[in-house]
């Protein structure tokens, strides 16, 4: 897997994703729920990379079956109809950034207890838009190098990490980090249009790339 695919785990969690690790942090169990969200995300992201990889791999074969550079070939051409797709979402959130408001049902994780944490990181990132074209994406990077699914373990490793980044702020500074939270929490959300927009231009960045 090229190295050029880590950093997409910035986007996996950029918008509600990371607005929602913020907020479970403020929570009255932190650790625990913040570990429950955690381990969704890991076995999302997991799932998402594993079903990606097989998709691409059946394209592969019924399109290519015996050529590993026409295979390369579809995937950039995938690649590209993705880099179209954010694009439009980048301009709609820049165009809509005036009325785009959080989801409600952040607000409910207030009081979410370690099960719902978890589905939430499950559904976070099987749902979510963004996400699903990034997971395409490394799928169709495994395909390409004809790697199998377990070189992507880097790219999990770094989604879960980047997810559990409030929780580590937590364990580090205590309080003071509890109490900065909510306005990092306020301020992700009346700027979420501009989360968006950045994790799509990176993702489009990184997939022109050479």
């Amino acid at each position: 897997m090229d190295l050029q695919v880590l950093p997409l785990a910035v986007t996996m969690m950029a918008g509600p994703q990371i607005v929602a690790a913020v907020v479970l942090v403020t929570t009255a169990r932190p650790v625990r729920v913040c570990l429950g969200f955690l381990l969704g995300v890991a076995i999302a992201t997991v799932a998402g990379v594993v079903l990606a990889r097989g998709i691409f791999a059946l394209l592969g074969q019924a399109f290519a079956p015996g050529s590993s550079s026409d295979r390369g070939v579809a995937a950039v051409i995938v690649q590209l109809v993705l880099v179209g797709l954010l694009a439009l979402v980048a301009v709609k959130n820049v165009v809509k950034r005036r009325t785009v408001e959080p989801p409600k049902w952040l607000g409910s994780l207030m009081e979410a207890s370690p099960r719902k944490a978890l589905m939430t990181g499950l559904l976070i990132i099987l749902l979510m838009p963004s996400d699903i074209a990034v997971m395409l994406a490394v799928g169709a990077n495994l395909e390409q190098h004809g790697a199998g699914w377990t070189a992507a373990l880097p790219f999990v490793a770094a989604t879960v990490f980047i997810a559990a980044l409030p929780l580590l702020l937590y364990l580090v500074f205590g309080d003071r980090a509890r109490r900065a939270m909510p306005r990092l929490r306020e301020w992700l959300t009346t700027h979420s249009w501009v989360v968006n927009a950045a994790a799509c231009l990176i993702f489009i960045v990184l997939i022109l790339a050479p």
